[in-house]
């Protein structure tokens, strides 16, 4: 046993990544101040899986662990559209998902804005030519690519989106 905690105190915690640490903490910093000054301090987004996979979800959902904390930057995902600011969709458009994708993007209050993440958005995958996808119809504000996007580019796709929408 005593080995074991020798080898701990010489050799330190190594999972960490100190520079990647800082990098975002300083764009989770701008994120912040941005969604305060441009959003009253709340961005709601409204997450529409069309026909994914659902990785790129399971990206999203890791944006509420403690580690990245969303909710601290005043940014946390609704359930019902008519709460959201922003719609994520994620998935290609499949024929049974279309009509509901339409309905919610009507349901959110102007302005709103579509958000893709994902490739499966851009380039509908391997599923382009079959009978059973719709594609998509909306017009897309910004793009988060990635087969799935990891939460570090989701955070900065968003501030990308916010930089965007500023015209800056």
């Amino acid at each position: 046993m005593l080995r074991f905690w020798e080898k701990r105190i010489k050799t330190g915690i190594i999972t960490e990544n100190i520079i990647f640490d800082k990098e975002i903490e300083n764009i989770k910093k701008e994120l912040k101040d941005r969604i305060k000054k441009h959003f009253a301090g709340s961005l709601a987004i409204r997450m529409v899986d069309s026909g994914s996979c659902n990785a790129c979800e399971a990206e999203c959902n890791a944006l509420s662990n403690p580690y990245y904390a969303l909710e601290r930057l005043g940014i946390r995902f609704v359930a019902s559209p008519r709460h959201a600011d922003v719609m994520f969709l994620s998935g290609v458009v499949s024929m049974n998902m279309y009509h509901h994708v339409i309905d919610c993007y009507n349901q959110i209050p102007n302005p709103k804005w579509v958000i893709a993440i994902g490739d499966c958005v851009k380039d509908l995958g391997i599923f382009e030519k079959t009978y059973a996808i719709k594609g998509n119809d909306l017009k897309i504000d910004h793009y988060i690519p990635g087969c799935p996007p990891s939460p570090n580019d989701i955070i900065q796709g968003i501030l990308d989106f916010l930089k965007k929408i500023k015209g800056e």
